[in-house]
C-alpha cells in the first residue's frame, strides 16, 4: 500500500511538472505569435496580456448592462461610434440586429425625414467636384467629402503619419499635417496635403521665428500641397498654441518644426502678426500670392463681432479679398494635449457656429466664394450628413481616423505611452502599428463614410449627400416632440 502511495506521488508530481512545463511552453508559442503578428497593436506591443482586451471587450457585450457602461454612455466617443468605425475600417460587417441602442427621447437628437419613395441605386450619382480657390493660380478641385484634419508629426509617430499619407492617397482625399511642418512622411504616399500654418510657423519660419516668403515658396513647390490653413484658433484649446512635451521633440522633429530638441514646444497663444481683421486678410493675399494656392484660416467660433467685422472688411475690399475657405472648429475637438477649463467650457459647438457662419456667408452672397469645412466629433456617417445639412462644403475628422489606425481612446496622447503606437515616439509601442494593414483601414475607413451617407441622402429621396439640407431633419425639443431644424434654427438666429 505505502508503494502504491509513493509511485502515486511520483505519478502526480511528474504530471505537473509535465503540465506545467507544456503552459510554460504554450505561454512562450503565444508570447513568439503576439509578438510576430502586425494586425493587432496591443497584442504586438503587450504580448499575452494584450489578448485580455479583446476578451474583455467580447465578453462585455454580454455583461456591459450589469457592469460597465452602455453602449451610447462614454465619453468623448462613446462605444457604438467607436465600434462602427472599426468595423468600417477592418471592412467587417457594419450591420447590427434586434433594434438600435440610440435613445430618440433626449433633448438635442436629430432624425434625418426619409421620404416614401426613395432613390433607387440606378438613380444615384456621385457628388460633384467642388473647385476650391477659383481666384487663385493653382485653384483645388476635389470630389472628397470627409478628409483628414490637422495631426503635425510629432503629436502622431511617424507610422501613423505614413499610414495616413498612404491611406488618403487610396481613398482620394486630402491630409492635413498639423501646425507641426511638412515631413517627408507626409509626402511618401502622394496624397493632396493642406499645410497648416500655426501661431509658431513650424515649417515656414524664419531664424526669428517670423513667417518666411522663401519657405513658404518651398512647401508649395510640393504638388502634393494643394492648400494652406492658418490656424487661428483650436477647437480643444481656443486661445491656447500647441502644446508638445519635450520627450516628444526627437531630433527629426525639432529639425522640421526649427525648435531645440527635447524641450516643450509650446506654441504662441495667438499670431503676433494677426491682431486684426485686416491683419488676417492681408496675411492670406501674402500667403496666395506667393504660393499661387488656396489659402484660408481654422478657427473655433465663440464672439461672433469679429466675423461680422471681418465680413464688412471682405465687402469693403471685393470677394477676390476673401479666405478661400474657412474651417469651422467645433468646442469639443480633440487634441493630444490642452489645459481642461479651455477643452471643457470655451468656444461654440458645431451644432451652433455651423449654421451661424454658413447663414452670415448666405446674406452676404459669399457662401459660393468662401468653401466651408466642419470639424469636431464627426466620424459617422450620420454625424457628417449632418454637418452637410448644416451647410459645410466639406467634413475633415483627426479622431476618427486614429480609431481606424487602432486607437483604442486610451487617452495617453500627451504621455508618450500610447499603446497602439499612434501617439508615442517609443519604438517599442510603433512596432505594433503595421503600416500596410493600417493603410487599408485609413482607405476603408473614408469609403463606408461615403457610402453611408449616401444611404442617408437616397432614404431621403436624395441623389447626393450634397443635397441634404435643414429641410431634411428634425431635432426633438424639450417637451420630447421634434421640430424642423430649419423651424428650429429660424427661431434662434
Amino acid at each position: 500500500m505505502g508503494d502504491f502511495i509513493l509511485v502515486s506521488i511520483d505519478f502526480l508530481s511528474g504530471l505537473f511538472i509535465l503540465l506545467v512545463g507544456l503552459g510554460v511552453l504554450f505561454l512562450i508559442y503565444m508570447y513568439i505569435v503576439d509578438v510576430s503578428q502586425h494586425k493587432q497593436a496591443i497584442r504586438h506591443n503587450y504580448p499575452i496580456i494584450g489578448r485580455f482586451r479583446y476578451l474583455f471587450e467580447k465578453q462585455g457585450e454580454f455583461f456591459r448592462q450589469y457592469f460597465f457602461a452602455m453602449d451610447r454612455e462614454e465619453m468623448p466617443f462613446n462605444r457604438a461610434e467607436r465600434s462602427w468605425v472599426y468595423k468600417a475600417a477592418k471592412n467587417v460587417d457594419r450591420t447590427i440586429a434586434f433594434g438600435s441602442s440610440r435613445s430618440l427621447d433626449p433633448t438635442g437628437t436629430i432624425m434625418f425625414m426619409n421620404c416614401a419613395f426613395p432613390t433607387l441605386a440606378e438613380d444615384a450619382v456621385s457628388p460633384a467636384p467642388i473647385t476650391i480657390g477659383t481666384h487663385c493660380r493653382h485653384p483645388y478641385t476635389t470630389s472628397s467629402i470627409f478628409n483628414i484634419s490637422g495631426m503635425s508629426y510629432g503629436a502622431i509617430s511617424k507610422p501613423a503619419v505614413r499610414a495616413l499619407s498612404k491611406g488618403a492617397s487610396q481613398a482620394g482625399c486630402w491630409m492635413n499635417t498639423g501646425e507641426g511642418g511638412l515631413s517627408s512622411y507626409h509626402l511618401e504616399g502622394k496624397a493632396d496635403i493642406v499645410f497648416q500654418i500655426g501661431t509658431a510657423k513650424y515649417g515656414v519660419r524664419d531664424e526669428s521665428g517670423n513667417l518666411s516668403e522663401e519657405k513658404l515658396k518651398a512647401v508649395a513647390a510640393h504638388p502634393e500641397v494643394k492648400m494652406f490653413e492658418i490656424k487661428i484658433s483650436q477647437g480643444a484649446k481656443p486661445g491656447k498654441g500647441g502644446i508638445l512635451p519635450g520627450k516628444k521633440v526627437t531630433a527629426e522633429v525639432a529639425q522640421i518644426r526649427g525648435i531645440p530638441q527635447g524641450q516643450d514646444s509650446i506654441s504662441p497663444n495667438g499670431h503676433k502678426d494677426i491682431r486684426t481683421v485686416s491683419d488676417l486678410l492681408d496675411r492670406i493675399a501674402f500667403i496666395r500670392e506667393a504660393t499661387g494656392k488656396p489659402v484660408g484660416f481654422k478657427a473655433v467660433f465663440g464672439s461672433m463681432n469679429w466675423f461680422e467685422q471681418l465680413l464688412l472688411e471682405i465687402e469693403r475690399r471685393g470677394a477676390e479679398s476673401a479666405p478661400d475657405f474657412i474651417t469651422i472648429d467645433s468646442a469639443d475637438g480633440g487634441t493630444g494635449a490642452a489645459p481642461q477649463p479651455l477643452m471643457d467650457y470655451v468656444g461654440l459647438p458645431l451644432k451652433e457656429s455651423l449654421p451661424m457662419v454658413a447663414s452670415m456667408l448666405e446674406e452676404r452672397q459669399l457662401k459660393d466664394r468662401i468653401k466651408i469645412i466642419a470639424s469636431g466629433k464627426l466620424i459617422t456617417p450620420s454625424k457628417v450628413a449632418w454637418a452637410i445639412a448644416l451647410g459645410a462644403d466639406f467634413v475633415v475628422s483627426a479622431r476618427g481616423y486614429m480609431f481606424a489606425l487602432g486607437c483604442i481612446q486610451a487617452l495617453q496622447c500627451n504621455k508618450d505611452t500610447c499603446p497602439t503606437g499612434i501617439t508615442t515616439h517609443n519604438k517599442r509601442l510603433q512596432q505594433g502599428l503595421n503600416v500596410e494593414d493600417k493603410t487599408q483601414r485609413v482607405a476603408n475607413y473614408n469609403k463606408y463614410i461615403h457610402y453611408g451617407i449616401g444611404l442617408i441622402a437616397h432614404s431621403c429621396g436624395l441623389t447626393n449627400v450634397r443635397e441634404l439640407n435643414k429641410s431634411h431633419i428634425r431635432i426633438v425639443t424639450e417637451n420630447g416632440l421634434s421640430v424642423a431644424l430649419e423651424k428650429l434654427y429660424e427661431n434662434h438666429f
